[in-house]
């Protein structure tokens, strides 16, 4: 099993930052993969950002690329997001999530087999 705890979420004006941190424990190296995903109300999780605990280049949703950056401390076994520029459509509530086999791209929710609570990001404009 795999814990994972999302923090960092708050409502900033459109322009903004935020810094989403995700703690995992328990067997952490199990996972191959971690990815933030977003829920906005009405509407289908997406995933935003997915990361290798191997190495190698992350992926992004179009939407985010170029302001939104994800990270590993591997370390501390927590991994980042840094959303800068942010816009009313970023609102949502985000979350981490780990997968064991993902290899390649941004995943989707069936990849991932654990998931955080969630943490809100609001953007106002």
């Amino acid at each position: 099993q795999v814990q994972l705890v999302e923090s960092g979420g708050g409502s900033v004006q459109a322009g903004g930052s935020l810094r989403l941190s995700c703690a995992a424990s328990g067997y952490t190296y199990s996972s191959n993969a971690m990815g933030w995903f977003r829920q906005a109300p009405g509407k289908e999780r997406e995933g935003v950002a997915t990361i290798y605990t191997g190495g190698g280049v992350p992926f992004y949703a179009d939407s985010v690329k170029g302001r939104f950056t994800i990270s590993l401390d591997n370390a501390k076994n927590t991994v980042y997001l840094l959303m800068n520029s942010l816009k009313p459509g970023d609102t949502g509530m985000y979350y981490c999530a780990a997968a064991q086999e993902l290899y390649y791209g941004l995943g989707a929710t069936g990849d991932f087999g654990y998931w955080g609570q969630g943490t809100q990001v609001t953007v106002s404009s």
